[in-house]
Formats: C-alpha cells, structure tokens, sequence
C-alpha cells in the first residue's frame, strides 16, 4: 500500500510538471500567431494538481494496453476534457479558473475547447508514455 501511495505521488509530481512544461511551450508558442516573438509562455500554480491528476491515467493505461493506439487517443482524450471541464467548473465557481475559452466558436461553457482534441489526444499518449515508463523503472 505504501510503495502504491508513493509510486502515485511520484507520478503525480511528474505528470504535474511534465504539464507545467507542455502549456509553457504551447502558450509560447501561441505567441507566434500574435508575431510576438518574445514567446514568452505562461501558466497558473492550480494548473499543477490538474495536470498531476494525469497520474490518475495509470489503471486506465494498464487496461488500454493491446488497444489501437487511436482507441488509446481517444479514451485518455475524452478523461481530459472531463477532467478539464469538471475541475474548470469547479475552480470557475470560485473565479479561480485561470481559462476561459469564451472567445473560441469551439468552447463548450467557455471551459473546453473542442478545437483542442489533436492537443489533448497527443497529451494523452504523451502522459502513457510518461507513465508506463515510471511502471517498468519501479
């Protein structure tokens, strides 16, 4: 049970930064449409538990293993958006939520970007990755 606790909280530091690091390049790079070419990158101290809450990705990588890798994409893809959407309302009933996605045709409750998908499908398999790496190391 103990090796268990940690081997989460292991995962849970790695999955929070590797998503610190993956929305500083994203915003970064976002810069470029605006021809700012400081790409200068930002986040929010909240966006580490949501994004170490990838950690939680683990038992599902284990029973996605043998999946197409689009049916793996697509599974870890839809948990992000859930994940995204419920700890958005959460943190937006507070006026905490460092997101709002208003301005995008694509937002749904300005929460989620449904334009983010390919974003989202990668991160997720990019999050396996990470994880399934840590399993066989331990």
């Amino acid at each position: 049970m103990r090796q268990t606790l940690s081997r989460f909280f292991q995962n849970f530091l790695t999955c929070g930064l590797a998503g610190w690091c993956m929305e500083i390049l994203f915003t970064a790079l976002g810069s470029l449409r605006r021809r700012d070419m400081t790409l200068r990158g930002a986040t929010s101290l909240w966006m580490f538990p949501i994004y170490g809450c990838a950690a939680l990705l683990s038992p599902v990588c284990r029973l996605l293993r043998g999946c197409s890798v689009w049916a793996r994409g697509f599974a870890y893809m839809g948990l992000i958006f859930s994940a995204e959407f419920f700890s958005g309302k959460l943190l937006s009933g507070r006026r905490l939520c460092p997101w709002d996605y208003s301005r995008s045709r694509w937002n749904i409750q300005s929460l989620i970007r449904l334009d983010f998908a390919p974003f989202w499908f990668c991160a997720g398999l990019m999050f396996e990755r990470l994880l399934s790496g840590r399993q066989k190391a331990s």
